[in-house]
């Protein structure tokens, strides 16, 4: 049984790259302030660090997809908006 091996395109590359960067980041936000204190946001209850990173994964994500159904495959706007959309949910969440 032989397995076919994915084709690294430039896409590709900066999902994974982003991924990459995104858990060494955390990963040394955490060392430095370990924790994360929770605070009170735009949602009214207390929310973490680990919180608020799943809720903008989960947001790209549905981001994504809507971008996929509605406009096409051409993903980068669609990531902008998710970079976007991270930023003001580890902001104000």
């Amino acid at each position: 049984m032989s397995f076919a091996w994915m084709a690294w395109t430039w896409p590709t590359a900066v999902f994974f790259g982003t991924i990459f960067m995104l858990l060494i980041g955390m990963g040394v936000w955490e060392y430095v302030s370990p924790g994360g204190n929770p605070r009170v946001g735009i949602l009214r209850f207390e929310t973490t660090r680990g919180d608020r990173l799943f809720v903008s994964l989960l947001g790209s994500a549905f981001i994504h997809l809507a971008w996929l159904g509605l406009i096409g495959p051409n993903l980068w706007w669609a990531l902008a908006l998710s970079v976007v959309y991270a930023i003001g949910v580890f902001r104000y969440v």
